[in-house]
């Protein structure tokens, strides 16, 4: 018989050894989001530019590339990875809220992970104007969740951690994970698991610092708005941004939840249709604006946000009308970059009443309304524009635009749009398990 004492020594040292496996876990975890971010964004970067290639040799290419393009991403999803469509952060809340583990697998796998790297470099390489972002969520999700075999109790926490340190991955914006996690994802935090996320996301963080270095997503721009009357601009880009924000957000959750119309029954029924009328759709709001609104919007805005120079008026309005057609038309890609490239438009359009002010911050002020009208999480919305632009002398505006966006986007969308669409994968899964029940 052992003594009393020495039973007691092994029984900590166990507790002991599982909690440094469990912090592991997050750790790796987190290196790995980290390294699958950056060469998806390696990757999309080449997609662009593989597509401004084909551009070179036409513009009026994009009217056969797009929508052929669009219905291959619906039809290789459909087929192959049925839930990699769209953002992926619907499938990420949704997986966080199912408790079975079958149903889990089916939104957050290894395998959902590379459907959803092929078919959003699919998507940039004909034009979508979608991001690589929401994807990341999704894709860190996944591999979290894969890690969590060795750890099932934790599996809840692990999906969380991943979603999160892919946000962080994504911007180069830990701090930003951190508060989307919180914020967004699970509407909750626990505490026991709070030091377990964070540490999956620094890792995610630093992961990318070594392997990019230090940089600011969208660039950066030191000016900040100079006089009283240019302060007036913050409430201006915080009801257009939240308004026009509340509007695209009710208009994705529409179609997918079928629009009541004849043609929207009709084009629920046939989605490859659908996706290339969508394709279409973006081909010619590309051509309209020059061969700007395809992609992410990266470019425009960065250039825009470093030069102080103001983006072409229509810009704004047909990066929205483009977006849009990518988020109903059912291919992988996210709208966290287009969305703030959106808002950039706004502002820059905003700053042209503005006479003499710098067009910079009031660009600023358009990504973070809309921004946070779009996804409704203010806090996440100003954290992720100050740190992803580097202007901190902004901190103060940028967060009274977030919170008056938001406002008037609850006004017009009552949901949250990650929210809304994750409730969508819950039922499936639900219909399925009770169709599986009853056989």
């Amino acid at each position: 018989m052992f003594p009393i004492r020495s039973v007691r020594r092994m029984r900590q040292m166990k507790v002991l050894s599982a909690r440094w496996r469990r912090r592991l876990l997050f750790v790796l975890g987190g290196i790995a989001v980290g390294g699958a971010a950056v060469a998806l964004a390696a990757l999309a970067d080449w997609a662009q530019r593989g597509f401004a290639m084909l551009l070179g040799y036409s513009h009026y290419i994009a009217l056969g590339v797009t929508p052929a393009g669009f219905v291959l991403a619906v039809l290789l999803t459909r087929q192959y990875f049925p839930s990699a469509q769209g953002s992926g952060i619907p499938q990420a809340i949704a997986a966080r809220q199912l408790t079975d583990q079958g149903a889990r697998a089916r939104l957050v796998s290894i395998r959902v992970a590379i459907g959803k790297v092929l078919l959003t470099l699919l998507g940039l390489l004909c034009g979508a104007s979608a991001g690589r972002e929401g994807p990341t969520v999704q894709i860190g999700a996944s591999i979290m969740f894969a890690a969590g075999r060795l750890s099932p109790r934790r599996q809840p926490g692990l999906v969380l951690a991943g979603a999160a340190a892919g946000v962080a991955a994504a911007f180069n914006t830990p701090l930003a994970g951190i508060v989307f996690g919180i914020e967004e994802l699970s509407r909750s935090f626990e505490t026991r698991a709070s030091g377990l996320i964070l540490s999956a996301v620094i890792a995610a963080g630093l992961t990318t610092l070594a392997l990019v270095g230090n940089y600011t997503y969208f660039g950066s721009t030191p000016m900040m708005l100079q006089n009283g009357a240019d302060w007036l601009a913050v409430p201006i880009c915080g009801v257009i941004g939240g308004l026009c924000g509340g509007l695209f957000s009710r208009f994705v959750i529409a179609a997918a939840r079928g629009l009541p119309s004849l043609a929207g029954t009709f084009l629920k029924k046939r989605p490859l249709v659908l996706a290339g009328l969508c394709g279409l759709g973006v081909a010619l709001c590309g051509l309209t604006s020059g061969d700007l609104v395809y992609g992410t919007g990266y470019e425009q805005v960065k250039t825009a946000l470093e030069n102080g120079t103001p983006l072409p008026e229509s810009f704004g309005l047909l990066k929205f009308a483009a977006t849009a057609l990518t988020a109903i038309s059912g291919i992988p890609g996210g709208i966290f970059a287009p969305s703030l490239a959106v808002g950039a438009g706004i502002g820059s359009n905003v700053a042209q009443f503005f006479h003499g002010a710098p067009v910079g911050p009031i660009v600023i002020l358009g990504m973070v309304a809309y921004f946070a009208g779009v996804v409704q999480a203010p806090i996440t919305a100003f954290v992720i524009v100050t740190e992803m632009t580097g202007n901190h002398a902004m901190v103060v505006p940028v967060m009274a635009a977030s919170l008056i966006a938001y406002a008037c986007s609850r006004a017009v969308c009552p949901e949250g749009i990650y929210h809304a669409l994750a409730k969508g994968f819950v039922q499936a899964s639900s219909v399925r398990a009770d169709g599986a029940a009853t056989r």
